[in-house]
């Protein structure tokens, strides 16, 4: 059986990719003087309670020799690897493990190595890892697997929410003065990740509650021509925001009848841009934004 293998930006939890077999190449963490990676794992709860105390986070993308080295300790797993990787437009990840596995294919010239830039990031990425894994144990091929993350990675569509503009600013998103303003006005943006991997803003809502319902306005408009994906699965993923999740969720399952679901919590890495009021719904849609 052919390996799966992404990063974790996918904001999966440890104990599912490790169930389902997945590899995993950690993006680093670093607080303070600490620095926090697959050696040094930091809990996501330990993290977020760092943040209300203050911590001032940042993060590393994974070098070339990381990415040697991981693939170097796996290469005998299997004859055959597909690499489910972060945005681009948000990290140099994939572009290492691309430079990495151009080097390792010369050494290990009978190994088949995919690399997939998914434009992707957080529960969009984890929606492409788990319908991955899901066909690769229905049985499908490596080809077949492949080809199809590469058709619906564009189509992976990453609406996402903050309920304090703060966040954005200590993530370097917004302006400092911006997003003073937006919270005093109660303004709560409506984000998503264009086809080129970068964060936009779709719109501007007052009101967390309605925030969160636009959410779901987006995956009724943009979801339905692809019902039968996402009937597989959508994916939810929240920074430290359970209820702000279960809420979208239940909208979800009310308002358009959707029944199966991944609640994530997200980890250090996005978390650091984003602060702990991050809600993200994933689905596969006709675009990206509408």
């Amino acid at each position: 059986m052919f390996k799966i293998v992404t990063e974790n930006t996918c904001d999966l939890s440890l104990e599912w990719l490790r169930a389902h077999d997945v590899g995993l190449l950690y993006l680093s963490t670093i607080v303070g003087d600490a620095v926090y990676n697959a050696e040094n794992p930091l809990d996501n709860k330990d993290f977020y309670r760092m943040l209300k105390e203050g911590a001032k986070p940042s993060t590393s993308q994974v070098n070339v020799d990381e990415a040697k080295k991981w693939f170097e300790e796996h290469i005998n797993d299997t004859d055959q690897f597909l690499y489910i990787g972060f945005a681009s437009g948000l990290s140099g990840t994939v572009n290492s493990v691309t430079v990495a596995v151009s080097e390792l294919k010369e050494k290990y010239p009978d190994k088949q190595i995919e690399i997939v830039d998914t434009q992707a990031a957080s529960a969009s990425e984890g929606l492409l890892v788990v319908r991955a894994v899901q066909m690769r144990d229905e049985g499908k091929s490596f080809e077949e697997v492949t080809a199809w993350v590469r058709e619906y990675s564009p189509k992976a569509c990453t609406l996402f929410t903050v309920d304090d503009l703060m966040d954005l600013w200590r993530g370097g998103r917004v302006k400092k003065s911006s997003a003073i303003v937006g919270n005093l006005a109660g303004i709560k943006p409506i984000l998503y990740l264009d086809d080129s991997g970068k964060i936009q803003t779709a719109e501007k809502i007052r009101g967390r509650k309605k925030a969160l319902s636009t959410l779901v306005e987006y995956l009724e408009v943009l979801g339905e021509e692809y019902r039968d994906e996402n009937e597989q699965m959508l994916v939810i993923a929240h920074g430290d925001a359970e209820e702000d999740a279960e809420y979208v969720k239940k909208e979800v399952e009310e308002k358009l009848g959707y029944k199966n679901f991944m609640i994530t919590n997200v980890g250090p890495i996005i978390g650091t841009h984003t602060g702990a009021s991050l809600v993200v719904l994933a689905f596969f849609g006709k675009d990206r934004h509408r």
